[in-house]
């Protein structure tokens, strides 16, 4: 059985002869029909990118001195409201230790107590209804009295929370803390999940939704000068789109990556976590496809030296990115190359027969448009054979 291993010393002009024959076979290979996939150049992606960046939400509003009276309120002290029960207790110097009185205030804002009759409280705090009853019993019934006044049971409103919360479901608010933030908060928080934008749904107002963005102070302030939220209202804390980017081809480590919400990642950071490019071919060019916010797919053609060099810039990736290396004619036939030959030390070589066909029949199933005879030819020689031939020279 013959031999597939030939020694350079022994038999030149027949392995020279096959050597050449196998480079113009492969280049030959590389050639194949053209198919064109559009693309867009990386100047041209970097401006369409400054164009479909949204613009900052920031939602000045109409009355900046009403605004911030409400939020002082919504976010301030209790104050005392229909359905709400209070507990009064009275005491003076001249009149015995009453017991506590529980007292409802009735639709029209007012309680009722013995002797002062029907006393206004509604949107007073507990301070300020201390002083009103006071002032309904002195001097009118006793000369002085003391009176003290608590919250027994608040009435309550009940909205539904779902989306990315801790405890989604139906919470209950007291009437001082009726408005989002609370809402949240009595749901559990937000998850890690949540991209930070809350919806509102009011059924009983026709249907009226509001959306706004907690994570932004001036959106935050805004929604708590919303009117108080009633029974029935629905809140939809949204989740945030999944942060994946999609890395792959001519990579040492092909594979999804995952990054927390709001986490930014560069082109160059995403390489180096795909563990770089491929060391044994030579590969130039990536492709970067991106969804649009017109949902349009866009695919960029990336010149990796260029990136690398910082002579391009290290632009930022988005959620869903795909960013590929692909194979050119040049890469299959130093990848040829690589499978097929086996250098020791410049004295001998090794041909593989078996792993040259099964390269022919992979590079004839596919070709690129960007490939030529000579390219080819000239990157696998530069890239691969002329370290076997001609080593590099070491200076002192």
């Amino acid at each position: 059985m013959r031999n597939n291993k030939e020694h350079l010393g022994s038999i030149p002009h027949q392995f020279l002869g096959r050597l050449v024959a196998t480079l113009v076979i492969g280049a030959v290979l590389c050639g194949g029909c053209v198919h064109t996939v559009p693309t867009i150049s990386f100047d041209e992606f970097m401006a369409l990118q400054r164009e479909d960046a949204p613009p900052d939400s920031q939602p000045a509003p109409a009355s900046p001195r009403a605004t911030k009276a409400r939020v002082d309120r919504n976010l301030g002290p209790y104050r005392a409201g229909p359905g709400d029960v209070l507990s009064v207790t009275l005491s003076g110097l001249d009149v015995a230790v009453v017991s506590p009185v529980s007292a409802l205030v009735h639709s029209d804002g007012a309680i009722t107590l013995p002797l002062a009759g029907d006393i206004m409280v509604e949107g007073k705090t507990l301070e300020e209804i201390e002083n009103t009853v006071r002032d309904a019993f002195v001097p009118s019934v006793v000369r002085d009295l003391v009176a003290r006044v608590v919250v027994e049971e608040y009435d309550t409103t009940h909205v539904i929370v779902h989306g990315a919360v801790a405890a989604p479901g139906m919470v209950m608010l007291p009437r001082h803390q009726r408005n989002l933030l609370y809402a949240v908060l009595s749901a559990g928080g937000v998850s890690s999940e949540a991209s930070g934008m809350v919806g509102l749904k009011r059924i009983r107002r026709g249907d009226e939704t509001v959306v706004v963005n907690l994570t932004n102070p001036v959106e935050l302030e805004a929604a708590l000068a919303l009117d108080p939220l009633e029974s029935g209202d629905i809140i939809a804390v949204e989740s945030a789109f999944p942060n994946t980017i999609f890395v792959g081809g001519l990579v040492n480590a092909p594979a999804p990556q995952s990054y927390p919400p709001g986490i930014e990642v560069s082109f160059l950071q995403a390489l180096a976590s795909a563990g770089g490019l491929r060391t044994d071919i030579h590969p130039k060019n990536g492709l970067l496809i991106r969804r649009m916010s017109d949902d349009r797919d866009v695919r960029v053609k990336l010149d990796l030296e260029r990136l690398a060099d910082g002579e391009d810039e290290n632009f930022m990736l988005a959620s869903g990115d795909i960013l590929w290396v692909p194979e050119t004619n040049a890469t299959k036939f130093q990848d040829f190359c690589n499978r097929t030959f086996f250098f020791r030390a410049g004295v001998s070589v090794t041909y593989d027969p078996i792993q040259f066909e099964n390269t022919r029949r992979a590079l004839n199933q596919s070709s690129d448009s960007n490939s030529l005879f000579s390219n080819s030819v000239n990157d696998a020689l530069r890239f691969g054979l002329q370290n076997a031939f001609f080593p590099p020279v070491v200076t002192p």
